[in-house]
């Protein structure tokens, strides 16, 4: 089956093997003429980007870690000032797609970074007019950040995940070819197909009236039930490979619902332990949904009923049987991860934007509950 088409929602998206040639046209439409190009050490490395860059005429920008903090922005600013480059073109995962685009915003801000963190009406302090365009291209389905108007950078001192937010951060036009995905091993391409299932899940799941939204979220879990497993059997499969490109856009689109407690908890584990976003909301996302199903159950059946699965019994053993098939630790502490730290994971929890996106409260106490459980693999509704 070949897949190609243009869509307008919630940017410019052109999906479809090929279509990185197509990269000229898009730094045309975005009027970026000196374009830079954002990714990170991994990719920078690979003959893809080489040839992206040749194509472009552009330098790389790489020092971009798996979670980025404030020094990769401020080295990008630096690259991009320096070379008096009139936009980015990011590339990769949700780490270098998120640092181009913050590079992009803060670049002739006058405010520091933390200033525009995703709370209230902070992004209104931003002058909109000085945000270079940016073009996004995935290599990942996950994180779903080309389609997305925000950033997570980890402040150092703190060691707190922040988002970054502003309307005019998303990208011009978002480029997702599956051929570009092909050489993403097992391991990742089931983290961060993963990753798009949760984004899709919680947004579902989330309080509030946002019926575009949870359609396109469960749509968007349907694909993923349809093709992670056959991208991760098969990295050559471009059929999944695009429709898994597809639900990882779908999830960034339906999130602007709201997030969780998956997401509540992932961002101080990853910010803590340096662990991949993806993989972390995969580990948690049980030990949550048990927490939340007192109060889910409803939407849960109607969910599995779009998903062929035998109601909401069958839709928590399916997320179960998904991880196991996925080779997806059970446990925090299979990845490393002990109890030390979990006063201070539940109030980072707690505090964390996503979490009141919570069908269920999460104070300070039910999220250490919950931190623990997963680090134990005793998944819990009494939290």
């Amino acid at each position: 089956m070949s897949v190609a088409a243009n869509f307008n929602y919630p940017t410019r998206v052109w999906i479809g093997a090929g279509r990185i040639a197509e990269l000229p046209d898009a730094c045309e439409i975005a009027g970026i003429r000196k374009p830079l190009i954002v990714t990170d050490r991994v990719l920078a490395g690979l003959a893809v980007i080489e040839r992206i860059a040749h194509t472009v005429h552009a330098p790389v920008f790489s020092d971009v870690q798996g979670n980025p903090v404030e020094a990769n922005v401020v080295a990008g600013i630096q690259a991009l000032m320096s070379g008096d480059h009139d936009g980015v073109i990011a590339i990769g995962g949700g780490s270098a797609l998120d640092v181009g685009k913050v590079v992009a915003f803060m670049a002739a801000q006058s405010r520091p970074m933390w200033d525009f963190e995703d709370v209230g009406d902070n992004w209104q302090r931003a002058d909109a007019a000085a945000i270079k365009p940016v073009i996004a291209v995935p290599t990942t389905a996950g994180t779903g950040s080309e389609v997305g108007r925000a950033g997570v950078i980890t402040q150092s001192a703190t060691h707190t995940k922040k988002v970054i937010f502003h309307p005019g951060m998303m990208p011009v036009v978002a480029i997702c070819d599956p051929e570009l995905t092909v050489s993403l091993p097992p391991g990742p391409t089931a983290a961060t197909g993963l990753d798009a299932f949760v984004h899709c899940l919680e947004a579902y799941c989330a309080p509030g009236y946002h019926p575009l939204a949870e359609g396109i979220a469960i749509e968007g879990m349907r694909l993923v039930k349809e093709y992670l497993v056959r991208a991760y059997d098969d990295g050559g499969d471009l059929e999944a490979r695009t429709h898994m490109m597809a639900a990882a856009a779908m999830g960034a689109t339906a999130f602007q619902k709201g997030l969780g407690g998956i997401h509540a908890l992932a961002h101080p584990v990853g910010a803590l332990y340096d662990t991949h976003h993806g993989l972390t909301n995969a580990v948690l996302m049980p030990y949550v949904l048990a927490y939340n199903r007192p109060t889910i159950d409803t939407k849960i059946a109607r969910l599995a009923a779009w998903l062929d699965l035998d109601g909401v019994e069958g839709f928590m053993a399916y997320v179960l049987t998904l991880r196991a098939r996925l080779a997806i630790p059970h446990r925090l502490a299979d990845i490393g991860i002990g109890k030390e730290r979990t006063a201070e994971i539940g109030a980072m929890a707690a505090a964390d934007p996503t979490a009141s996106g919570n069908p269920r409260p999460l104070s300070a106490v039910v999220a250490a509950r919950l931190f623990e459980a997963a680090v134990d693999g005793a998944p819990t509704e009494d939290a």
